[in-house]
């Protein structure tokens, strides 16, 4: 009995070592590890409020027309502009990294911008109008045609012409995200250095892996005024869209 127990035990012992011996072996050379952040990453840099803030501001000059806040919200759609950035590691938990704002991604914000601002626009000129004693047409095909009528364009081309500039420049996204460098990474933080694009500047930046997002906390303030916060932290997720 006292043999058979023995062996049962030796026995258990010997599993519970290869199961965990295989543990180890697969953590250490299979497991995901959290400083290597080799791939491709992207994240959307939202601009929404911004451009509510903008459209507000200019359509408030309008005579004897009140708007609020909210009823420009409700025109604009989700405004983002995409940031892609790719990293390769080197060496244990350093590489190398690039990053570039999307100019076709930040093309197809502006347009949808603007298309919320001119619908706004029209409803605002629509009660301009009742005020004025107009009588005739006031669904938004009639509407627009007034508008080509008095501005010699549509009304989207007038707004991004005469009107206020609803998203930061394309320029000055680029100034603030296109570049290239080193990265480290040290308990928790991503210390980025810019070689090209914005050379000089280091980006350190707390993160926060989960499954196959990258969550940033930026403890400096960007470099565009009203887009982020100088004084708190500025959090934004990297979606990982393809592995090194």
């Amino acid at each position: 009995m006292r043999k058979i127990l023995k062996n049962t035990i030796l026995t258990t012992l010997i599993l519970t070592l290869t199961v965990s011996t295989a543990l180890l072996v697969y953590l250490h050379f299979f497991a995901p590890d959290d400083n290597d952040l080799s791939g491709e990453w992207v994240t959307e840099l939202d601009i929404t409020e911004q451009a509510v803030v903008t459209a507000y501001a200019w359509l408030q000059d309008i005579e004897a027309v009140t708007v609020s806040l909210e009823d420009v919200g409700a025109h604009m759609p989700e405004l983002t502009v995409q940031v892609n950035l790719v990293m390769e590691q080197s060496s244990q938990s350093e590489g190398t990294f690039s990053s570039n704002v999307l100019p076709e991604s930040y093309a197809v914000c502006e347009h949808a911008a603007y298309e919320a601002f001119a619908g706004a626009f029209r409803e605002l000129l629509t009660e301009r109008l009742r005020m004025a004693g107009y009588t005739g047409g006031t669904d938004e095909e009639t509407v627009e045609r007034l508008v080509i009528e008095t501005f010699g364009m549509p009304t989207v081309s007038y707004l991004m012409s005469y009107g206020p500039d609803l998203l930061p420049a394309l320029e000055e996204l680029q100034a603030e995200y296109d570049g290239s460098g080193v990265y480290a990474v040290t308990d928790d933080i991503l210390t980025r250095q810019y070689e090209s694009g914005r050379p000089g500047i280091v980006r350190e930046e707390r993160f926060v892996r989960k499954d196959s997002s990258l969550i940033l906390s930026e403890d400096t303030g960007a470099a565009i005024p009203g887009l982020f916060s100088d004084h708190y932290p500025i959090l934004y997720t990297l979606k990982r869209t393809q592995v090194n």
